[in-house]
């Protein structure tokens, strides 16, 4: 049995990097491979808090990693996926580290940001790169970049349950204390400045709804959040929903509750929650990230949250059509169902064999009777005012 390890600034969280490396960790064991997880925070089968992001999300300093127990912990490995701790310098000293540690061995290393793409960041140099390597993008964009610093990568993008769990709308909207006829718009989003949660926050306003943001603070941003929500407007919920929608599950039930989906980011490696919403049946207004003109060409038909007027009026008289319609350019360019022969590929191109895919049984918890038609759900909206 090959032996995968997955090494990133930490694991199991709310973050997108999180959300992903769960699905590609599936992927390979699928693959038939074991798979190990190594974080500097969150949950993971080796923790070594030398390898945390540190004081650009929290302002405080981690240790120096363990370089000895890391190379003890890599040398296991077949082939390391390092999910954006070489991609950013977050924790220069563990991303030195690691790239040390797997030169000239097979792995792949997976960008969901670079460092130019950050506000602060721009002036780090491009992450690091060796024979033996593989890099992955999660857009087109950065591949690009990469190539115009010498690196080659391929995109895979972020992929997702083509049927994901259905949510309990009721017992979500009750449990904020929303009515029946009243106006939900769901921020399914960790609370930073590249959010757009002002935007997002002016957007329910303007459509006098209940604004529930779901994600907790990050980077120094949560007295702005704070001071915002309680200057508005608007009735509002930030953060988790007791056991029902907590920072690390149950974000089909937002969904489900929510009458729009707000996602108003000015920048997103990829931005997972359109397409999560859009395989949700809901509606979406997003902002102006580049990678969202990527995703736009796929197919998706989303609302403009820089233009309430419009968004309004499709609330008051809801396209369901179009709803399916991005359920479907989901499932057609971003289904999981295809996410491990991607990955066999990759391999292969590292030097190493993998067996075909077993059986789906898919991400969902729930049983297949209880997932419902999707083509319902639309019922319940409210109609308020290469190669490496």
């Amino acid at each position: 049995m090959r032996r995968v390890v997955v090494v990133s600034f930490r694991l199991g969280g709310a973050d997108g990097v999180s959300a992903e490396a769960a699905k590609w960790k599936a992927a390979f064991e699928r693959l038939g491979c074991s798979v190990f997880t190594v974080a500097g925070e969150g949950s993971a089968d080796y923790l070594d808090p030398g390898l945390a992001p540190g004081g650009y999300l929290n302002g405080a300093s981690p240790p120096p990693p363990d370089t000895r127990s890391l190379r003890d912990v890599l040398a296991q490995a077949d082939l390391v996926v390092v999910e954006n701790l070489c991609s950013l310098p977050l924790n220069p000293a563990a991303s030195c580290a690691v790239a040390s540690i797997l030169a000239g061995r097979p792995a792949i290393l997976r960008h969901h940001d670079l460092p130019w793409q950050r506000p602060g960041l721009a002036a780090a140099p491009p992450p690091p790169d060796d024979p033996a390597w593989c890099h992955v993008t999660v857009n087109d964009r950065s591949r690009r970049e990469l190539a115009l610093r010498g690196i080659k990568a391929v995109t895979v993008r972020n992929a997702f349950d083509p049927h994901p769990p259905a949510g309990d709308r009721q017992a979500a909207r009750r449990a904020l204390g929303v009515a029946d006829q009243e106006v939900l718009v769901v921020q399914p989003t960790r609370a930073i400045a590249r959010k757009g949660v002002p935007q997002a926050v002016r957007l329910a306003e303007h459509l006098g709804a209940f604004y529930w943001l779901v994600g907790p603070a990050e980077e120094g941003y949560g007295p702005t959040v704070t001071s915002l929500l309680r200057r508005s407007k608007v009735r509002s919920h930030w953060g988790p929903l007791g056991a029902l929608v907590t920072r690390a599950q149950g974000i089909e039930h937002a969904y489900a509750a929510a009458d729009l989906v707000a996602f108003p980011s000015t920048w997103e490696g990829f931005g997972n929650p359109p397409v999560e919403a859009s395989l949700q049946l809901r509606p979406v207004a997003i902002g102006p990230y580049p990678v969202a003109a990527e995703l736009r060409a796929l197919g998706f038909q989303w609302l403009d949250a820089a233009r309430p007027r419009e968004v309004a009026r499709w609330l008051s008289e809801p396209d369901r059509p179009a709803l399916a319609h991005n359920a479907e350019v989901a499932r057609r360019h971003l289904n999981l169902d295809e996410l491990p022969g991607r990955l066999a590929e990759l391999a292969h191109q590292v030097g190493l064999q993998l067996p075909g895919p077993a059986p789906w049984r898919g991400t969902s918890k729930a049983r297949p009777e209880a997932r419902r038609d999707r083509s319902e759900a639309t019922k319940e909206l409210t109609t308020p005012p290469p190669r490496c």
